[in-house]
């Protein structure tokens, strides 16, 4: 077996679901919101081949009608953030030409403030976190920026098993059924907390591949 489709295969069968990994983003994007008691957050992830910046959880405005929309990765104040990797907070959208409002527009709803970090992982901006709209008067300072720091480091790690699932099912998909048993075999593996259980697990790759 093709080494490339081997590890895919184990990757597929170990990862778990994208609805799982999409499952992780959306309740930080739901913890993050009811923190900063704000009107919605939202977790973009980039999309490197179109260049864009594509909804993959979203809790309050918009929630269950954005995932999946895309946006251009070089406009507004989540693409100024994802490209120059720094968080950024604003009380007052309106006034700063960074804004979107076209873009905004686009997802039916224009916000007033905004606090939004990168999602990095190694040497990679994956995405961006963000959070709209805190109850007026509320200003957002150094300590919410630390605390949004924390949710977009699980963010990141949310990203990266979801685009690793992802590239693992679409290397399974075109081919046989032997790649399909090796990863249902290693997702059985996968559910053992034994030794020997995990042992076989780490096993396998090297077995198939001698084959």
């Amino acid at each position: 077996m093709d080494e490339s489709l081997l590890r895919a295969a184990v990757a597929a069968g170990t990862l778990g679901s994208e609805e799982q990994h999409r499952a992780l983003l959306q309740s930080i994007v739901d913890v993050a919101r009811a923190i900063f008691r704000a009107k919605a957050s939202s977790i973009f992830l980039l999309d490197e081949d179109t260049e864009e910046l594509v909804f993959e959880a979203v809790s309050g405005e918009g929630e269950g009608e954005l995932i999946g929309m895309r946006l251009p990765s070089s406009e507004g104040i989540a693409g100024w953030v994802l490209v120059t990797r720094q968080p950024l907070a604003i009380d007052d959208l309106a006034s700063d030409p960074r804004f979107a409002r076209s873009a905004a527009e686009r997802t039916g709803y224009v916000p007033n403030a905004m606090m939004a970090v990168p999602l990095l992982h190694e040497e990679a901006a994956l995405g961006v976190l963000s959070v709209l709209d805190p109850p007026e008067g509320t200003r957002f300072g150094i300590s919410e920026m630390d605390l949004l720091g924390l949710f977009a480091a699980q963010a990141a790690i949310g990203l990266v098993l979801l685009k690793k699932a992802r590239h693992a099912h679409r290397v399974l998909e075109n081919e046989g059924t032997t790649a399909a048993s090796v990863a249902r075999v290693a997702a059985a593996l996968d559910k053992r907390e034994d030794d020997a259980g995990l042992r076989l697990l780490a096993a396998l790759e090297d077995v198939l591949r001698d084959d």
